[in-house]
């Protein structure tokens, strides 16, 4: 019981976070972030970026 205490207190904390628009700005730009690391890390969507880059040059 005290593993769950933490976490719905981490909830509790994160659900005041939330409501803050300063941290949705914070939130937002993290994933705009770690998607475009994702895109180039996954291969399907690397293949599609260096095609458009060869259509371009």
């Amino acid at each position: 019981m005290p593993l769950l205490d933490h976490a719905l207190y981490a909830f509790v904390i994160m659900h005041g976070l939330w409501g803050s628009p300063w941290m949705m700005i914070v939130i937002a730009l993290g994933a705009a972030y770690l998607g475009g690391r994702a895109m180039e890390l996954i291969p399907f969507t690397r293949r599609i970026i260096e095609r458009r880059e060869a259509e371009r040059g």
